[in-house]
């Protein structure tokens, strides 16, 4: 049960830092690089839709168990440990009194914009 537990413990930082994130795009004191990733790690976090599918096998858990993590980590180096510090307390804060994730339609129609270029850029190479 060890295993269990520390995987919904990892699975909780994860979603607490997503958030964290959300607030820490609109922090004064977030550089622009760190912004912008923050934006993109949002955008694709709280997207109801996933770049990669979850019925296709295995490639479909690799954005979410590989790659959302990734992004995470490296938006949160990007950040001053001060905007770390607030806005994980505000992210704490939003969650204990939501009791949701808040969801990004912003980052849903991104993933369906890029599917729909994949999908024209296929279609254009095959049938040109």
């Amino acid at each position: 049960m060890a295993i269990a537990e520390s995987m919904r413990t990892w699975a909780r930082r994860i979603k607490r830092d997503a958030v964290m994130l959300w607030f820490a795009r609109r922090h004064p004191d977030t550089p622009l690089l760190a912004k912008a990733l923050c934006i993109f790690t949002v955008a694709y976090a709280l997207s109801p839709i996933d770049l990669i599918p979850d019925f296709i096998p295995v490639l479909g858990y690799v954005d979410d168990v590989l790659l959302l993590p990734s992004f995470i980590w490296l938006a949160v180096r990007l950040l001053p440990q001060h905007v770390i510090q607030e806005c994980r307390a505000q992210a704490e804060a939003w969650m204990e009194k939501e009791k949701a994730k808040p969801a990004s339609y912003a980052g849903a129609i991104g993933i369906v914009l890029i599917w729909i270029s994949v999908l024209g850029l296929c279609w254009w190479y095959f049938y040109r």
